[in-house]
């Protein structure tokens, strides 16, 4: 693949990542920037060996959800305080009344298995098929909707508290 085509690529697929992986961060937009970061670096290094067997987004989508736990696993060990990540999670690029706006949600998303949040942010947020959350996330269709299904429960518990 060459350069051009990977920056054309990226440019359809770069506000969708970023949105992706602010739901993982439960609204978190620097962790959600980094990680993005991190996931487009790794897809440029890896832009050679995409050959075209799922789509790109697929593709780029499951570089980022393996950022996003690789991030998950080095925070358990830095073992971060929720009152710090709680204050980073309201602050916005879109200003103050965004930032709340979508709060209880990203709350809620927070107290949430990841595997559920993944597979609730790609179906509900970004649109994704079973099959291609299956294949973001490397587990069975069956899996994906036992994860959607309880997600959705253990949202509803949280929200309507």
């Amino acid at each position: 693949m060459t350069r051009e085509r990977f920056i054309d690529l990226i440019r359809t697929e770069q506000e969708p990542l970023r949105r992706f992986l602010l739901g993982l961060c439960s609204g978190n937009a620097s962790l959600a920037d980094d990680i993005a970061q991190d996931a487009l670096v790794r897809a440029y290094v890896a832009s050679g060996s995409f050959l075209g067997l799922s789509k790109f987004s697929t593709w780029l989508f499951r570089i980022a959800y393996n950022c996003f736990i690789d991030n998950c696993r080095k925070a358990t060990l830095d073992t971060v305080s929720s009152e710090s990540f709680e204050a980073q999670s309201v602050l916005s690029d879109e200003g103050t009344d965004d930032a709340f706006r979508y709060q209880q949600l990203y709350q809620a998303l927070d107290r949430i298995p990841e595997k559920e949040r993944a597979a609730i942010v790609l179906h509900y947020f970004e649109d994704h098929d079973i099959k291609e959350i299956s294949s973001i996330m490397q587990i069975p269709s069956g899996t994906v909707k036992y994860l959607l299904s309880t997600g959705r429960n253990h949202l509803k518990e949280y929200l309507s508290i």
